[in-house]
């Protein structure tokens, strides 16, 4: 295979519940988009679900839209699918990433973490999510993690995981108002260091609800925004472009693209708006 098509959707937040409907709407649009244009792979980063841990259903739903694309899917959660992290500053999460919960994500996706080959790169798909947790899980992922890396074989890296690695630098302070939003310290340090020694061009992630494009050292990371909804200025600062959509990459050997799309009749749904009084 000279050329891999690669299509990124991520925070998709999928529910029956009819006041998220517009959700789906918009996972429809992308869907057409998908099967018209015909990729090899799609990749979801996280946040499949809009509450997996207490709606299993939110779980089951997501997959069944996923299985109707034309095209075979691969799976990572985000902290709607499993919990969050527990970050050295702020408030504790509402509800801590468990193995129970990350249990359930993989009965439903078959997967938390992957890896494949294809156009002469390694794909690496990672949980960020138990990630700072001390799960049996997390040194589990981070052994994994070794082994795929040392069996790259000088093969550029390709690594997709829900939360972006930082903001604009590894060295990054952690505040109240950021932790939960990137990989926690101390295990960012070490993921980076880890990465640091191999060939990682692309680190792709989703999370922030924001479209992000930037370089740092050789890496390019790509945040793509939410296929679903946007976060009001009020609830989060303005860090790259909000707006829905999703990400394209043609991956061929030793070189790959980016295309930033919006899928034709996709529209911006605000967060405030799937609370309003009226539903």
């Amino acid at each position: 295979m000279t050329e891999f098509r690669l299509t990124q959707i991520s925070d998709t937040h999928l529910s029956r519940a009819a006041r998220f409907a517009r959700l789906t709407e918009n996972f429809h649009r992308v869907s057409e988009h998908i099967d018209a244009v015909r990729p090899d792979l799609v990749i979801n980063s996280g946040d499949v679900s809009w509450d997996g841990p207490t709606s299993r259903d939110d779980l089951a739903y997501a997959r069944e839209l996923h299985a109707a694309l034309p095209v075979d899917c691969r799976y990572l959660p985000g902290n709607h699918d499993i919990g969050d992290n527990p970050t050295a500053v702020g408030k504790p999460p509402s509800h801590r990433a468990n193995e129970r919960d990350r249990d359930a994500f993989v009965d439903v996706f078959s997967e938390d973490r992957w890896q494949f080959e294809a156009a002469g790169w390694r794909f690496i798909g990672l949980n960020s999510l138990i990630m700072n947790t001390g799960l049996p899980s997390e040194p589990e992922q981070m052994d994994w993690l070794t082994s795929q890396l040392s069996g790259v074989n000088g093969k550029p890296v390709a690594l997709f995981l829900h939360k972006p690695l930082f903001l604009q630098t590894p060295e990054d302070p952690e505040t109240e108002g950021t932790a939960i939003r990137y990989v926690p310290q101390p295990v960012r340090a070490q993921l980076v260091e880890m990465l640091a020694a191999h060939d990682v061009r692309l680190v792709a992630s989703g999370h922030v609800h924001q479209r992000r494009d930037f370089t740092y050292g050789r890496t390019r990371h790509v945040w793509a925004p939410s296929t679903g909804f946007l976060i009001p200025d009020s609830r989060q600062p303005v860090i790259g472009t909000k707006e829905t959509g999703h990400v394209e990459y043609r991956f061929r050997p030793d070189s790959f693209e980016v295309f930033h799309v919006r899928a034709p009749g996709q529209v911006d749904v605000g967060l405030d708006e799937l609370f309003s009084p009226k539903d």
